[in-house]
């Protein structure tokens, strides 16, 4: 028996086109937006999603097809549309400009299910763009929309989004937004005009974007090249928790009838698992923890970095702890994954992750694939050094198998 060699990754997707959408109406020559001192300090951050749709959603669909109702779509946002610019005291601000976003198509010999198989977080870089803010920073867009059809039917819709626009609630809703109008509902007045103006203000006095200086570490200048450069390779990798593997986790962290939350329970585990892999020489005493604020859960399409963003500080040496004293101290909301919804179809799974993260690493803990009930999936990013001591600790806690 011979077996077939392995294909090249960059071999999976291919036959990439790129143009442009814009919106349907002229925003006019003198409307700029100015970003928040939270989103200015997200600069360097990017989310991207991957949506997985059966073959129905976009079957017989022509390119003209599909980007008909981006044109309306993006009436809403536009702020989305424009490009970036500089006050004189070098503050950065968006000027709509109605430039549009990035539309990509692209072909993948496997089908749907042979994808999501492979369960390779590492090659979902192929599925949405991997794109940067500068170094030609008037010129770069702020949001690439990726169509990638796979063979046998079957579509996974990339979403590559500059955190500065807003957090992944924002970006999440604004997907969202596509589905209603794919379905021809009104969407509303634009979104960001109170952030709108014809001319860039410049702040009096420098703006606060936290109070616990612990939870954003501030950076060196990048200039017009908004890319976070790491010593390290960092790497993603994802898994799913079922319903069952969950209830025994929450189960095991409850022996006084404590009832935690699904990202709680988790959280608290990924986090010991981590501090065992770094052992002595990381402050794993000290977290981060990203929820979305009660702006996040209006279903209006604001955009917005309103994400509730706080340190967890333990008093106690995390390797040693019960993960049930961990569970309490951390909280999370739920985005809207599941509800961006294409000609009556859902996604049958979706993938989040952040990209620009600094050398401590990120997780993010998402709404598990339809039809798994509660069950969650995580995404993780780390330094590539630390992904397989990471699994084996998550075997050993039942997580993986």
């Amino acid at each position: 028996m011979v077996s077939s060699p392995p294909v090249a990754a960059d071999d999976l997707v291919y036959n990439i086109k790129i143009s442009s959408v814009g919106p349907a109406n002229v925003t006019g020559s003198d409307l700029i937006y100015e970003p928040d001192t939270m989103g200015l300090a997200m600069k360097l951050h990017y989310i991207r999603g991957v949506y997985y749709f059966g073959s129905q959603a976009f079957e017989g669909l022509t390119t003209l097809v599909i980007k008909e109702p981006m044109f309306t779509w993006l009436n809403k946002y536009p702020e989305v549309c424009g490009r970036f610019r500089r006050t004189e005291t070098g503050r950065a601000y968006l000027k709509c400009n109605d430039c549009g976003v990035r539309f990509v198509e692209a072909k993948c010999d496997k089908t749907l299910d042979e994808w999501l198989e492979m369960k390779d977080a590492t090659l979902e870089k192929l599925l949405v763009r991997d794109e940067v803010l500068g170094p030609e920073l008037g010129f770069s867009p702020l949001v690439y929309i990726q169509l990638t059809k796979f063979k046998c039917g079957g579509t996974a819709m990339g979403l590559s989004w500059a955190h500065v626009l807003g957090d992944a609630f924002s970006a999440v809703e604004f997907m969202n937004m596509l589905g209603r109008a794919v379905a021809r509902y009104d969407l509303g007045r634009p979104t960001g005009l109170a952030h709108s103006h014809t001319k860039a203000t410049t702040p009096n006095s420098p703006q606060k974007v936290i109070d616990d200086s612990v939870s954003i570490k501030r950076v060196g200048p990048v200039g017009d090249h908004w890319v976070n450069v790491t010593k390290c390779k960092m790497e993603a990798f994802s898994f799913n928790v079922t319903p069952t593997q969950l209830s025994h986790l929450q189960s095991k962290l409850s022996p006084n009838g404590t009832q935690f939350g699904a990202f709680e329970a988790l959280s608290a585990v990924i986090w010991q698992c981590i501090a065992k892999i770094r052992g002595e020489k990381w402050d794993s005493n000290v977290v981060t923890i990203c929820k979305g604020s009660e702006q996040s859960k209006t279903c209006d399409g604001t955009l917005s970095n309103s994400q509730v963003v706080s340190v967890v500080k333990a008093n106690f040496r995390i390797l040693d702890a019960n993960p049930s004293e961990l569970a309490s101290l951390v909280q999370m909301g739920h985005a809207r994954f599941y509800e961006f919804e294409y000609r009556g179809q859902r996604p049958v799974s979706v993938s989040y992750r952040i990209e620009g993260v600094g050398e401590e690493g990120a997780v993010l803990v998402l709404p598990g694939p339809k039809g798994d009930g509660e069950g969650r999936s995580v995404m993780a990013i780390l330094p590539e050094n630390e992904i397989n001591e990471l699994k084996l600790e998550l075997k050993r806690e039942g997580l993986m198998a």
